[in-house]
């Protein structure tokens, strides 16, 4: 048994080690202010004093907010920016200034200026204040004094901005890269399966043998749930391109031009190429996270596709002697360290592992929207951080799945057919020729003396065997003539 005193040890080598740090730190730093008073920020970072108590607040999980959310963060500050400069409220040199920085962060520098921990305050003010900082502080010189909050914030509020950044983030990169990765897989999946058209197996329900079916058919399952996925994904984009900003702190646009987010919106659309508007209801859109507990639906709705296309390779891919042995996946690397020369379905297990994980975030986005309390929800930086999550794990396992298991795998015909032509079941044809007694009187004894249908069925039927032959052919059973 573990002695508590194990733990307090811990704690204390913790406290020590973090206290060495500050120490470290201390060595060089300058003094920023705010309004709760003075404090020591390392020289050679951007951030101010708001950024550094965050840091020092939330030693939490080590996990930052994902580098494509702080990247339209700082989009939208350049569109807010721009949008208050030709409504003639900040001026063109700060606005210029501003601008500028801004747009160097939105393209991926500076990326280590912002470290502040997901779990925050619940607002997400402290990234948004981070980002002010550091763009107020990259944009002053000796004939510019910017100010982050009077400036980089003017017109501005973190619970109209995060919301609004979280729609950004998640609308770009599924235009730029799972709307991608789920077309390529839909066309990855129709190119196998019109290759395979004409090779025949047995279809399986409850793991049974069942009616035959042919890969193409059974591969045209798979490559309809993507299509009905991305059609899903269109739908939520438009949702998700519902903007917030301009409602400011709960919905009433206080210190906002009212044309403030009409014009945002519209710099938004000419950098992204995308259909950003304001928001139908900004006290919902402030209040609520309905676009993204849609996006994450599907999201799940994804996961849960990709896990039964692994689930069907993984079975189909099974032996290679004990099990099915229909296909043999793409060999990637050895198996097991003890048996020798053995090979795992690696990929569709990999997919399947990164579906639960997005089965996980979308439970979490569920719940974190539930925490719309009056006029805000306080779970926002956590929303940000598991739609992101998912959707990167999504985007890479539709590719890995793709490219390293559909697209390489091949069929064992030998398999597939001496498993198809002594499959009992087949008698199910004979159903409309002979009656369903007679059919289960054929597979019963079929089963019992491990004979095949055609056998069977000429013992007790009038039925010659070319005629069983054509009735039973596996490939005309695949397609439905009546």
């Amino acid at each position: 048994m573990i002695h508590e005193s194990f733990f307090c040890d811990c704690y204390s080598l913790c406290i020590i080690i973090y206290q060495e740090e500050i120490i470290l730190a201390d060595k060089d730093f300058r003094i920023e202010k705010d309004s709760m008073g003075e404090l020591k920020v390392p020289s050679e970072n951007k951030w101010g004093s708001q950024t550094q108590r965050a840091v020092e607040n939330f030693q939490i999980s080590g996990h930052k907010m994902p580098a494509e959310f702080i990247q339209s963060l700082a989009l939208l500050k350049w569109s807010l920016a721009s949008a208050n400069a030709e409504l003639g409220l900040l001026s063109p040199e700060k606005a210029e200034a501003i601008k500028n920085n801004a747009l160097k962060i939105s393209n991926g520098d500076f990326g280590d200026e912002f470290p502040v921990d997901v779990f925050q305050t619940g607002s997400g003010t402290s990234t948004n204040m981070n980002m002010n900082e550091v763009i107020a502080n990259l944009s002053s010189n000796a004939e510019i004094d910017i100010h982050p909050n009077d400036d980089v914030n003017f017109g501005q509020s973190s619970n109209d901005v995060i919301p609004s950044s979280i729609n950004i983030s998640a609308a770009i990169y599924l235009d730029k890269y799972l709307l991608k990765a789920t077309a390529h897989l839909e066309k990855t999946i129709n190119i196998k399966a019109d290759e395979l058209r004409s090779v025949a197996k047995t279809g399986r329900t409850h793991l049974m043998d069942a009616m035959p079916i042919t890969m193409a058919q059974e591969m045209g399952a798979w490559s309809s749930q993507i299509k009905d996925v991305i059609a899903q994904y269109k739908f939520t984009s438009e949702k998700i391109q519902q903007l917030a900003i301009g409602g400011t702190a709960v919905g009433t646009g206080i210190n906002a031009h009212p044309d403030l987010s009409a014009k945002v919106c519209d710099l938004l659309n000419s950098q992204t190429d995308l259909n950003f508007r304001s928001a139908e209801n900004f006290f919902q859109a402030i209040s609520a996270q309905d676009s993204s507990l849609l996006l994450s639906a599907t999201n799940r709705s994804l996961a849960v596709a990709l896990t039964k296309i692994s689930n069907d390779l993984r079975w189909m891919n099974s032996g290679p002697i004990g099990g099915l042995g229909e296909i043999t996946l793409p060999a990637l690397q050895p198996g097991s360290s003890m048996m020798p020369g053995k090979v795992n379905p690696v990929i569709p297990e990999s997919v399947s592992m990164a579906a639960s994980q997005v089965f996980g975030f979308d439970t979490t986005i569920n719940h974190a929207a539930q925490s719309g309390n009056f006029q805000l929800n306080v779970m926002l930086p956590l929303i940000a951080y598991n739609l992101i999550e998912s959707m990167t794990l999504l985007t890479n396992a539709c590719l890995a799945l793709a490219d390293k298991a559909i697209q390489g795998f091949e069929v064992n015909l030998d398999n597939l057919n001496a498993v198809l032509n002594n499959n009992p079941i087949l008698a199910t044809a004979l159903n409309s020729t002979v009656g369903y007694e007679t059919g289960a009187k054929i597979v019963k004894k079929a089963y019992e003396e491990k004979r095949t249908i055609i056998d069977v069925a000429s013992e007790l039927t009038d039925l010659d065997e070319e005629t069983l032959r054509d009735i039973l052919d596996p490939l005309k059973l695949t397609q439905n003539k009546q």
